[in-house]
């Protein structure tokens, strides 16, 4: 069960508009393939309601709704009422896993909290509304009050509830512990059916859902990149990989989606994916090593199963002071660029030096640092800036007037943005679309990047991706000034395009 939607929204700082969310769960349910999502907490707003009632309908058109699911609490029956008035049927209830949290948080007996919660499920039954139970802070449970934990079990047998959901609340176990206290529920409840909820508070939640599915748990709960309260919950990449390479467990989940979702949910929730996040993460598939290159050319010597195809993705060369003859050859392959012996070191020997000075350098970069090393006596830039002026002024939007030369012609524009840089690049798009009559690559995503110190002279990168031919073609600039260095990340683009177009 996927709760990115609900657990993975109590992230700090993350907050999905209801489109968002129908998004993303359309996306869980229909592309990557969860069994079950989770979608909001039951009564949080009027926002919350709609994202539900949008997700709901949906479901229900795909024959989905049963795989939606909601948490609600015990109230008397109003997280019954709120979720069937947004089309759910399905109620995640929350109730007290530990004897501390009953006592102390409640404020309740355990026999108080039972008879409430048995009313809610009453009512749950008369509304037509599935009930799974949460047991909240059931590891503290095991580890200080197990008889509370039974007492709790024992009242649920019986009744309408079809799953009980034991979370790792203050993500405090170890996998020891978790085979230890799933086998002691399962010899005393061997038919009931159990998920395992993990949290990351000491990066044991892959573990420890690993750790649960060996001892008997029939569900996990996870969530894409991570996202979760505090150190977030197990990731869905990372888990469902390690079921099935190590375990041989079959699960449902397309592989091959896997990356796509994260890059949405990375995208809407503005938390970034660490680049060596397992699976999803940007690096993880880029060797920098070039005896690993050399390595791959001979017979994959290293590689896993963790192949990048499997994930719609593709393995890289790193370019660096490590990279090594090997990584460069691979990558001039890629490009369709033979060098002679000599030339190869020559150009291995340029990209070193660019790395020792911790410049980063990509595929893209590496035709022009052929050119550069080989001198050619012509030109390669198809698309030169000739020169440019931006300005900006306080109460009026910045400008931009452009000269550029395409294939020999020069062509002059002005236009005003929203930045500097945006309004560079309308002045561009106007001189594509009314001289050239093509269409200006679409700006994907922009990062900017300093080295630490704070010094304001640092020099700044600019990586700019843009759509183009169905893919993603990612360029960088480095300069003292950022607006400088994104368009010469543009350049770099355009005579890419440009190339491509004279072909």
């Amino acid at each position: 069960m996927d709760s990115t939607l609900r657990d993975g929204e109590q992230t700090s700082g993350v907050s999905f508009l209801p489109h968002e969310k129908l998004m993303i769960a359309r996306m869980l349910l229909r592309d990557v393939n969860v069994d079950r999502i989770e979608v909001a907490s039951a009564g949080v707003s009027e926002g919350e309601k709609d994202a539900v009632r949008m997700i709901c309908k949906y479901a229900d058109s795909a024959d989905m709704l049963k795989r939606v699911e909601v948490l609600g609490f015990v109230d008397g029956g109003r997280s019954v009422d709120w979720i069937a008035d947004c089309g759910g049927k399905v109620i995640n209830l929350l109730v007290k896993g530990s004897l501390r949290h009953c006592v102390q948080q409640l404020k309740k007996t355990p026999e108080e909290h039972i008879r409430e919660i048995v009313k809610v499920l009453e009512y749950a039954d008369k509304k037509g509304i599935d009930v799974n139970v949460y047991l909240e802070d059931w590891s503290s449970g095991m580890k200080d009050s197990p008889e509370y934990v039974y007492q709790m079990v024992d009242a649920l047998i019986g009744t309408n509830v079809k799953r009980i959901m034991l979370p790792d609340t203050l993500g405090i176990m170890n996998p020891l512990q978790c085979v230890e206290y799933f086998r002691k529920m399962l010899k005393r409840y061997p038919d009931q059916h159990f998920d395992f909820h993990g949290h990351n508070d000491y990066d044991l939640a892959v573990s420890n859902s690993l750790a649960a599915v060996l001892s008997g748990a029939k569900g996990l709960h996870v969530t894409v990149n991570g996202l979760g309260e505090r150190c977030g919950n197990a990731p869905l990449a990372s888990v469902q990989v390690i079921l099935k390479d190590q375990f041989h467990a079959k699960t449902n989940i397309a592989e091959d989606r896997l990356n796509e979702v994260s890059r949405v949910v990375e995208s809407y929730s503005g938390i970034s994916v660490a680049p060596n996040q397992p699976i999803v993460g940007e690096n993880v598939f880029t060797q920098v090593a070039g005896v690993h290159a050399d390595g791959d050319k001979k017979n994959n010597l290293y590689c896993n199963d963790l192949v990048p195809e499997r994930f719609g993705r593709k393995r890289e060369y790193a370019l660096g002071k490590n990279s090594g003859r090997a990584n460069i050859m691979k990558n001039l392959e890629e490009l369709g660029l033979e060098l002679t012996p000599e030339q190869t070191r020559r150009v291995t020997q340029r990209i070193t030096e660019l790395g020792d000075k911790k410049e980063i350098v990509t595929q893209d970069d590496l035709p022009y640092i052929v050119s550069d090393v080989l001198k050619h006596d012509t030109e390669s830039d198809k698309v030169k800036l000739i020169n440019y002026v931006v300005s900006t002024a306080y109460g009026l939007k910045p400008g931009a007037n452009v000269r550029v030369e395409i294939n020999g012609k020069q062509y002059e524009a002005g236009a005003t943005g929203d930045g500097q840089y945006d309004a560079f690049v309308k002045a561009l798009r106007y001189i594509y679309k009314k001289y050239l009559d093509r269409t200006f690559p679409i700006l994907a995503n922009y990062t900017v990047t300093i080295p630490p110190g704070g010094r304001t002279d640092a020099l700044v990168q600019t990586v700019i991706s843009w759509h183009h031919n169905n893919g993603l073609l990612r360029t960088r600039g480095l300069d003292a000034d950022q607006t400088e260095a994104a368009i010469k990340a543009t350049f770099k683009m355009l005579n890419i395009v440009e190339n491509e177009q004279n072909k």
